[in-house]
Order: C-alpha cells, then sequence, then structure tokens
C-alpha cells in the first residue's frame, strides 16, 4: 500500500515538474510573467508604508506583522497555484464533463487533477512573500515557521478549493458562489485581523478559512506557542480531509462527457 502511494505521489510531482518546465520554453515570458507580478505586489508596499507614517499600528498590527502577513499571504497563495493550480478550475472540469480523462487513468483521481496544470506567474507571489519576510522580519526560527506556514496554507487554499469546486457535483451555478469565496479569502488575507469585528470576524475564522490559514500563522510567527502550531497543523489535516471526502462523494454523480450541461 505504502509502494502504490508512493508511486502516486511521484507520478504527481512529475507532472508537476512537466508542467513548469513546459511553461519555461518560452523562458522570455516565463521570467517576464514573474518578474511582473513581483512588482506588481511590491506596490502594496509602498501603501502601507504611508499608512504607517500617520499611524503606529493599524488593527494592533505593526509595520513588521503587517509586512509578514502580506508575505504569507503571497508566498501561499504562489505555492497553492504553482502546484495545484487545477483545483481552482475545478467546477469547469465537473460541469462540462472534463474529468473522463483523469477517471481513466492509474492514478488517485483527485491528486491527478489538482496536480495536472501549474499557474507560472504565481512562482513571482511566491518569490516576493520570501523577499518580504527575509527585508522586514528576518530570523532563521521565523523562516522556518513561515515556509511551514507557506505549506499549510496553501494546502488550506488548495482544500477550500476542492470543497467549494466540488459542491458543483449537486449545483450546476456554485462556481460563481465558489469563485466569490475564493476571492474574498485572498482579499481579507492581506488586512490585519484586528480591522474586523463581530460577523466578519466570525466569517474569516469559521467560514472563510483565513484565520487558520494566514491570522494564526502570524501571530505565532511573532509569539510562538507550540499549542497553536498543532492547532494550525490539526485543522489542515481536517479540512484536507474533508476535502477529499467530498470529492469523491460528488464524484459518484459525474456525468460523462458533456451531459451535465442537461442538468442546467
Amino acid at each position: 500500500m505504502l509502494t502504490a502511494a508512493d508511486n502516486q505521489l511521484r507520478v504527481c510531482l512529475l507532472s508537476i515538474k512537466y508542467n513548469v518546465m513546459r511553461e519555461m520554453l518560452n523562458k522570455t515570458t516565463f521570467l517576464t510573467n514573474i518578474g511582473f507580478m513581483i512588482l506588481n505586489n511590491a506596490t502594496f508596499i509602498l501603501q502601507w508604508i504611508i499608512l504607517f507614517r500617520l499611524k503606529e499600528d493599524i488593527g494592533n498590527y505593526t509595520m513588521k506583522e503587517v509586512m509578514l502577513l502580506w508575505g504569507l499571504a503571497a508566498s501561499s497563495f504562489g505555492l497553492a497555484r504553482i502546484l495545484f493550480a487545477r483545483a481552482f478550475s475545478l467546477p469547469d472540469l465537473i460541469i462540462n464533463g472534463k474529468l473522463d480523462s483523469y477517471l481513466v487513468q492509474p492514478k488517485n483521481v483527485l491528486l491527478s487533477v489538482i496536480t495536472s496544470d501549474t499557474n507560472t506567474s504565481a512562482i513571482g507571489d511566491f518569490l516576493y512573500g520570501l523577499l518580504v519576510l527575509v527585508i522586514f522580519c528576518f530570523s532563521l526560527k521565523r523562516l522556518l515557521l513561515f515556509l511551514l506556514f507557506t505549506v499549510t496554507a496553501a494546502l488550506i487554499q488548495t482544500a477550500f478549493a476542492v470543497l467549494l469546486g466540488s459542491l458543483s457535483f449537486w449545483f450546476v451555478r456554485a462556481d460563481a458562489f465558489g469563485g466569490n469565496m475564493l476571492n474574498c479569502m485572498v482579499s481579507f488575507s492581506t488586512y490585519p485581523d484586528g480591522i474586523f469585528r463581530g460577523m466578519a470576524r466570525l466569517l474569516l475564522f469559521y467560514v472563510i478559512p483565513v484565520g487558520m490559514a494566514i491570522y494564526r500563522p502570524v501571530h505565532i510567527m511573532m509569539d510562538f506557542q507550540p499549542m497553536e502550531l498543532f492547532r494550525v497543523l490539526g485543522y489542515t489535516a481536517l479540512l484536507f480531509t474533508a476535502a477529499v471526502i467530498i470529492f469523491y462523494r460528488g464524484l459518484r454523480r459525474y456525468t460523462s462527457g458533456n451531459l451535465m450541461a442537461a442538468r442546467l
């Protein structure tokens, strides 16, 4: 059983490697996309520098903590879309009956699907996050935690995308709802959680998993607490497990070819 799982993982890693190498065929375009993504993200640093000249803290966050927040949000966003880009377009595969080619392959269906594409411009997001950490708040301990939380946040984003995408097995128009929820997650992850109150805060911690993906890891990196670290790791495993279960339950309802359109 372990051998089979190992083989599945090797195949998926080869798929990711192939996707990246395919995008690198045109090196000029490849490097330009990465460079512009870094520059695009860097403009937001100026926004926060200006704001912190007017106020010492925003939402109980210092400039260093906001930069750490931005760095983690960017790096995890990038890593999720480098490794698991197809997870974020899952509704299209389901609604238009495009899962057929994955179902006939001797591989884990979900793993095969989510690793079948990559977004190379997201490499710019990943590198940008690391640069922000190094420039504004570097320490060896923080770097190690940052890399760990980049992985957990990327897995949480991917699991959330799979959960939302799997709704399309039951509801054909769920893609719009899922897209809005994912956009909300990206948008809110770049603002200090201290500025949110009441229902908005509950939404970010218990409906849209920004709290466990970004906010709590930032607090842990600034004030390390082992129990909080285990909570983040446990939540990541729980959410990904839920995503896998929901996907395979929905897969039983999948209709081959373009027959899903008949349900419109």
